[in-house]
Formats: structure tokens, sequence, C-alpha cells
């Protein structure tokens, strides 16, 4: 006998007022009264964002309306008392939308957008039900008709289904995936292209001049080429881009069957565009990585993960694997596809180290600690962040890089980090079993073979939980890859990094040991004048410094809070910390075959 499923009801209520009006219902609630509870995080952003401070109102009835109790037992639970009679249960809430990120729900006259785990209850015990979920339309909104588009399958087959691209009734095969499929609503652009079999569609919402047609083109390639590494037929037969354009933004969250993207219009390719533009390459470096997680994360998962508890933390060391390898491979993807060029790629991961390098707390923690700390440092950045954390996403992709170099090199371009995915894709996303904390270290053991995997295991383990900086020139010019490192600064600098506005120059940061820590700054100082010059702007400041040399001092008067301070700082020079990469033009056979193998051209 098959058991009830989990109904759900959403509607843009008041697109005005920002408010989602819900409903769930539950057939046959528990008889010591039925628990419900949202979510306190979404998976791919670790962070407790506490979603349920957007519910705003919520009542509970039985089937024919007649209110029935409510008890608060935490922040994000509720408890209702079954009716006397027995039957279904009923809750009815308003969610607060107002959001505008890949995170949660936004809500307004002009679109509608939400995550699951921002607007859906779980009825707790019943969270492996089938859920259905009707998706009304607005009463009433300005322009034209509102559309959908969702990677929640359509409720076929059922009486309300919706149909294609339309308001209706939803299905999801248990809460886990009820949540993990979010809802873009509205008069959105929607193109579609095919990529290894599957049928991919970007929904584009806001204002925007965007060549789809070449957006299209290149995602399709891009795709396409992901399917090919890890083997066809992709774990999906549909999947959504859902785009929301601003004038500046920048984000991504992915989703077991699509991804959520939040890009600034001038980061789209426009009718007449010539190359490939520098701010295009970063969307679609954002679109792969997201598409790449389809596999990385969505399926092989930490074994933390698996599965997921949404009411706390769910720690691992693993998400430099996870995230770093992603964030390798999503530029990867674009230059092995043949959407950007080798140089251009070069540049890409020239930025990467460099903006390693300009962190100084990549000498204070690893990535490993970074990704078990994630829920409480690398999301909740302050002004000592520079000094204190280093991110799991930048380094792990440089990490990724050195193993793969190393295994190429090493197997005279026999073995890859391709194959390390591959195996790991086999092993624990076909089969949902997660991934051990230790277990990444066994693939390349594996994949390496018993005299070069153990060695590069070890040494993995050894990056990983250590803060050394890596081998990465050395490593780059036996794939014919010329390494030039050079300061950013024209001149001498003050050992802090500068935020600007409004006509101030604040101190966003102040860097570990640096001159401006020194002279007693702090972060947060609005700079003044220097040696009786006033500063307005970042540019003044870093031309009268490129008339100083290192070692000169400096006067500097700033505000700290409503109080003018003093101070003198000696001058240091700048480090090389940008890193220039280009193909080296008399690399040897050897190293072009590498090069070749690594970058497919």
């Amino acid at each position: 006998m098959s058991l009830p499923p989990i109904r759900y009801r959403i509607e843009p209520h008041r697109p005005e007022a920002h408010l989602f009006r819900v409903s769930c219902t539950v057939a046959d609630p528990d008889p010591a009264g039925q628990v419900f509870r949202l979510p306190a995080w979404i998976p791919g952003s670790y962070m407790i964002r506490e979603f349920a401070r957007n519910i705003v109102s919520l009542r509970a009835t039985d089937e024919g309306g007649a209110a029935l109790a409510v008890d608060k037992l935490d922040k994000h639970s509720w408890r209702v008392r079954p009716p006397a009679g027995g039957g279904a249960v009923v809750v009815e809430y308003e969610v607060y939308a107002w959001d505008l990120s890949v995170r949660a729900a936004h809500l307004d006259r002009s679109h509608g957008f939400f995550n699951g785990t921002s607007v859906f209850l779980a009825a707790e015990g019943r969270r492996e039900r089938e859920c259905l979920v009707d998706i009304l339309a607005p009463q009433a909104v300005a322009g034209e008709a509102w559309r959908v588009i969702t990677a929640l399958p359509r409720a076929e087959g059922l009486a309300g289904a919706a149909p294609v691209h339309g308001f209706g009734l939803y299905r999801a095969a248990d809460y886990d995936a009820l949540v993990d499929h979010p809802v873009e609503m509205g008069s959105f652009t929607l193109a579609a292209f095919e990529a290894g079999g599957v049928r991919h569609e970007i929904a584009l919402t806001g204002r925007h001049d965007c060549d789809t047609g070449r957006l299209c083109e290149d995602l399709a390639r891009i795709c396409a080429w992901h399917i090919a590494l890890f083997g066809a037929p992709a774990p999906v037969d549909y999947y959504a881009f859902l785009t929301m354009v601003v004038g500046e933004g920048y984000g991504g969250l992915e989703h077991r069957a699509s991804t959520a993207l939040l890009a600034s219009r001038a980061d789209l390719p426009w009718k007449g565009m010539e190359g490939t533009p520098e701010r295009y390459q970063g969307f679609l470096g954002l679109c792969s990585h997201e598409y790449f997680h389809t596999w990385n994360v969505k399926r092989i998962k930490p074994a933390a993960f698996v599965p997921y508890d949404l009411a706390v933390e769910n720690y691992t060391r693993l998400l430099w694997a996870f995230e770093g390898f992603t964030s390798y491979y999503d530029d990867l993807a674009l230059v092995r596809s043949g959407v950007i060029g080798a140089g251009d790629y070069l540049g890409l991961l020239g930025k990467t180290v460099s903006n390693v390098l300009r962190t100084p707390g990549r000498l204070r923690q690893s990535v490993a600690e970074s990704s078990f700390d994630a829920w409480t440092k690398f999301y909740r950045q302050d002004e000592n962040a520079p000094n204190a954390i280093v991110s799991y996403y930048a380094k792990g992709a440089l990490i990724a890089l050195a193993l793969d170099l190393q295994l190429r090199a090493g197997s005279r371009g026999e073995k890859s980090l391709d194959e390390v995915m591959r195996l790991l894709w086999q092993r624990h996303g076909l089969s949902g079993e997660g991934v051990a904390e230790d277990g990444i270290f066994a693939i390349v053991a594996e994949v390496g073979g018993p005299r070069l995997g153990r060695r590069l295991a070890s040494w993995l383990r050894e990056a990983v939980e250590g803060t050394e900086d890596l081998p990465l020139a050395e490593l780059l010019a036996r794939f014919g890859v010329d390494w030039k490192a050079e300061a950013a600064a024209k001149g001498p600098v003050i050992g802090a990094k500068l935020a600007e506005s409004a006509g101030e120059v604040r101190l966003a940061s102040v860097f570990d040991a640096g001159p401006a820590e020194r002279a007693g700054l702090s972060a947060g100082d609005v700079l003044v004048a220097a040696d009786g010059l006033r500063v307005t702007t970042i540019a003044g400041l870093e031309a009268l410094l490129a008339r100083r040399a290192a070692g000169t001092r400096l006067t500097l008067h700033a505000f700290r809070r409503d109080e003018l301070i003093a101070c003198e700082l000696e001058l240091a020079a700048a480090p090389a910390e940008r890193i220039t990469l280009s193909l080296a033009p008399r690399a040897g056979a050897g190293a072009r075959a590498l090069r070749r193998g690594w970058l497919g051209h």
C-alpha cells in the first residue's frame, strides 16, 4: 500500500510586499503531534542562514478549516497538535522573500524566485515521501504573462499537472529532491541547446542585450566536454541555468539538475561582440563551475553529506576537493572545449595564483582546516580574513593543478586527474556512497599506481594539511609554461587593502606584520592625508607612493571613528605576487606533448 504524498502549494501572494503564501498538507500526521521544520542552511553554501526568520505568520488547520494548536519548539521547528477525530493537517504560512541572491528567495512584480530550503517546511518522519507541489500564478502582475522554469519534474498524468514552462502541479521523489530544484517565474528570456543528448535551457531574468545564440553555442561546447569527461550518459535528462541579470552581481549555486546564477549584464555576450572578453570568460567559468558540480558534490559527495542534515552544520575537511577541484576544472573546461585559447586560460590561471599569493592567511591555515571551518570563517569573513584564512576554492584549485601536472608528468601523459574524477564517479557518484575523509588520497594512490600513486597520495595529504606554497613554477616549466612574478604596484606599499567611496579612502584590511600594522593603523581607519597632502582616491595615493622609495618614512593622518590620529610608517617594497603565465616559445617536444595532453591544444 503506497503512502500518501506530502502536498505543497505556493503562491506569489503579494509580490509588492515580497510575500509567498505556502501551505503543506500531511494526510496522515504523527498522532503525537506533527513536527514541521524549515532548513537552517542550503547545500552548497556552508553557513547557517536561519531561513525560518523569514516566516512572518503561520497557522494550522484540519481539512475542514478548523484551527489546530501550534507549539513552536525552537527557532525553525513547530509541532501541530492533531485533529481530535484524526485526518489531515494543513499548515499555512507566509514567507518574506527579498533576498536577491542564489541562496534564498526573491519576489516582486517583475519576477519570483525561490529555493525550496527557504519556503518548504519538512514534515518530520515523512521526508522520504513523494512530494507534490502546486505552483500558482500571481493573481495580478504588471507586464507580460509569467512563465515558470525549473528542473522539478511536472506531475504528468495527474489532474492539474503543469504544462511545459507553466504553472500547475510538479512532483519530487522526496523532500531532499523537492528542495534541490529552484524555481524561477516571470517574463524571462528563454534559450535552449543540446549537449551530450541532454536538453539544456537558460533563462535570463532582467534587462539585457544578450546574444543568446552565442551564449548557447559556447555553453553547448562546455557542457558536452563535461559530459564526455565523466562519460555518457549524463546523470540528468534535462538541465536549467536560472540566471538573474543585474547591473553588478556575481554568484552561483549548484543543484542536481540546474543552477541558480546571478550575473552582471556586462558579463553577457552581445550581438557583434568580437572574441571572448574577460568578463564573458568569467561568466562562462561560473556556468562551467556549477555544471561540473552536477557530478562533483551533487552526486560524488563527502560521507558527511550522506544524507544532509539541514538543521545543523555538516562538517567535512574535503571541500578543497569538492569546491577546489571544481574550481580547477571550471576554467580548464573552457580551453579544452575550444571556447577560449591557451593564452586566455593561462591568463585566468595566473590570476588565481596571484590571488592566493596575496593572501597571508595561506601560510596560517590549511585547506583542510579551511574546509572544516567554512561554517564560521570562510562564509563569515571580516577585516582580518586575509590574515587568517585561505580559500579552499582558490588554493584547492591550485592543488588540483599541481596534482594533475604531477600525474601527467610522472606517467608520461598516461595518467591524469581526469582518471581520478572518473574513478570517483564510478565508485561514489553512481553508487551514492559518500567519500570518506581520506578517500581522495586512496583514489589518487590507486590511479597513479604502486610507485607514482603512493608518492602523490602522500604529497597530496601534506599539501592539503599543510601551509607551504606549491611548487607551481617548477611543475609548469615541465609543460612548457613560463612563470613571471612581478610587483602589482608601481611603487612601495603601506601593507593594507584599500577601499574607496564618497571621496574617502578606507583601510579595508591591514596585513599581518606590514607597515600599516606596525604603525598602529587598523581596519576601518579613513585616510585623510599623506605627508601633508589630502587623500581622496586610491589612485591618488598610489601616485604619491610611486614617487617614494621602499624604506622611506611616510606621515599619515587618519580618522578612527571621529578621532584624528597621526602616525609614521616605513614603506615596504611591493611583493612580487602578480604572476603572469605564458606559453614558452622554445619548449621541447616532450613539454609540448605534455602540454597538448593537459590543455587539449
